[in-house]
């Protein structure tokens, strides 16, 4: 048996290819919507890829099965378990159309054989109702046992997929409680599985499919059940589970809604990478005074964004935070954008930015055209930068706020005194219920979401002041209070 784990550190997601080696076929499980990645690893590995599944409708990045399916006729097998509300809309509405795709609907028990490996569905819903899980089986090898099990967002290493993402993102109301308790019963049927089985999730530390993931690929079946702290609830009883497993969700990015959508209709088929333009200071001055154009400024330097950047600019630097700030930030996927970005890192961002939809990278700008534009004149817009002991001075004047962005969890355990909450990964949401004709101070843990939400506040016309400080350090000097 081959069997690869495709890591995605900005989604922290896991893919994974798992082929026969012995007839050169190959299945992914999970992949993302720029196919090209599996399709060299295969050619790499010698194998074919025949079939695609996943274990879940996502919410965290769009799916590449339909792209597979669209433009290699790949074979497809996909669950059919859950609610009606649920199901892979995008498949059965090409079969009522004639049906050009290749697929089957998975069950419980169902096998999917790829040369000599065998795996299994087990349905596991609770993350979601259609969820199923895979054990997967080397028949080739001599096996007669399931090696291990793909977990999807089900177990994941230290923790559970969350369950109330239907509500909490896809605003399917009431379905949190119920989807917590369904939840509940999967996790007695994965105790029940053999200690020996190795655990392969969906997704490692960073990602908001849960809020304690461990940064560790793989475990067993054995150490989860000693030392996962939410199957350690399981395995009390179902109300104390329902309430652990709640408590303290992040709140899910404001794209997660649009992925779902998308992946239960049907992902847009991107075909090929975006290959945006790069431009000259002439021509961002333009892209400027646009005001359908969106510039994301992707510089690591907070403060040199802060001190000077394009009016009505994103922040969203160039590292692990980069999908995530764009993610929460921008609800409209359709905008052209223009990147303030090296061109060694297009391609990389231009990846990160379709694997969640956004498609139209028209062109970008790197930062030595961006000292030119600021040469040259161009319109320019500041935030000012302060620390917790200026805000201290400022909290209690006329005309301000503090605002903290962290998540409501955080917010709880401490914050300033008077300090409204906002998470940023929600801030299209909440921006309208904030005043606005006060001076917002804005501030997170370190300083990194608040730049993204200072920008953000900025674009739509807020006066704000960026707190570029640790809150940990403020929170040890007495001048936070506990909720």
């Amino acid at each position: 048996m081959l069997f690869r784990q495709i890591f995605d550190e900005k989604l922290a997601q896991y893919a994974y290819l798992i082929g026969c080696q012995q007839t050169g076929e190959a299945i992914i499980i999970d992949p993302e919507r720029d196919i090209d990645q599996y399709l060299d690893l295969a050619e790499e590995e010698g194998v074919e890829i025949v079939a695609v599944t996943e274990t879940h409708i996502h919410a965290d990045f769009l799916s590449g099965a339909r792209e597979f399916a669209e433009r290699l006729n790949t074979k497809l097998y996909l669950s059919d378990e859950g609610d009606e509300n649920w199901k892979y809309e995008w498949v059965k509405q090409d079969r009522e159309a004639g049906g050009s795709y290749d697929y089957e609907l998975l069950y419980d028990g169902d096998v999917i054989t790829i040369g000599n490996i065998e795996i299994e569905a087990v349905h596991t819903p609770g993350h979601t109702p259609e969820h199923l899980s895979f054990l997967v089986t080397d028949k080739g090898g001599g096996a007669t046992q399931s090696m291990g099990i793909v977990t999807g967002d089900f177990v994941f290493v230290g923790d559970l997929g969350r369950p109330d993402l239907l509500e909490s993102a896809a605003k399917v109301e009431g379905a949190m409680d119920p989807s917590a308790r369904t939840l509940y019963d999967s996790v007695q049927r994965f105790m029940d599985l053999p200690d020996y089985l190795q655990v392969w999730p969906a997704h490692g530390a960073g990602s908001a499919c849960g809020k304690a993931l461990g940064a560790v690929p793989q475990s067993t079946i054995g150490y989860e059940k000693q030392f996962n702290p939410m199957i350690d609830a399981a395995k009390r009883d179902e109300d104390s589970f329902v309430d652990a497993i709640l408590e303290g969700q992040p709140e899910p990015q404001i794209y997660f809604a649009r992925m779902k959508r998308d992946n239960k209709m049907g992902a847009p088929v991107l075909g090929k990478l975006p290959a945006p333009q790069q431009i000259t200071a002439r021509e961002l001055k333009d892209v400027a005074h646009d005001d359908d154009a969106l510039i994301i400024d992707t510089r690591l330097d907070r403060s040199a964004f802060m001190q000077r950047h394009i009016p009505g600019a994103l922040y969203a630097p160039m590292n692990k935070t980069f999908n995530t700030v764009v993610g929460s930030l921008v609800e409209d996927e359709t905008r052209p954008i223009t990147l303030i970005i090296d061109e060694e890192d297009v391609e990389e961002a231009v990846r990160d930015l379709v694997r969640i939809g956004y498609d139209n990278v028209v062109s970008f700008a790197d930062t030595e055209t961006l000292q030119r534009y600021f040469a040259e004149d161009g319109p320019v817009a500041t935030i000012d930068e302060i620390d917790f002991d200026t805000v201290d001075e400022l909290r209690t004047q006329d005309g301000v706020d503090v605002l903290d962005v962290r998540y409501r969890s955080e917010y709880e355990s401490a914050h300033v005194e008077g300090a409204l909450n906002a998470s940023y990964t929600r801030m299209p949401e909440y921006v309208d219920g904030l005043p606005e004709d006060k001076t917002l101070l804005v501030h997170c843990a370190s300083g990194a979401r608040a730049a993204a939400a200072s920008a953000f506040l900025q674009s739509v016309g807020r006066d704000v002041k960026y707190v570029n400080d640790v809150f940990a350090d403020y929170n040890e000097r007495k001048q936070a209070v506990t909720a």
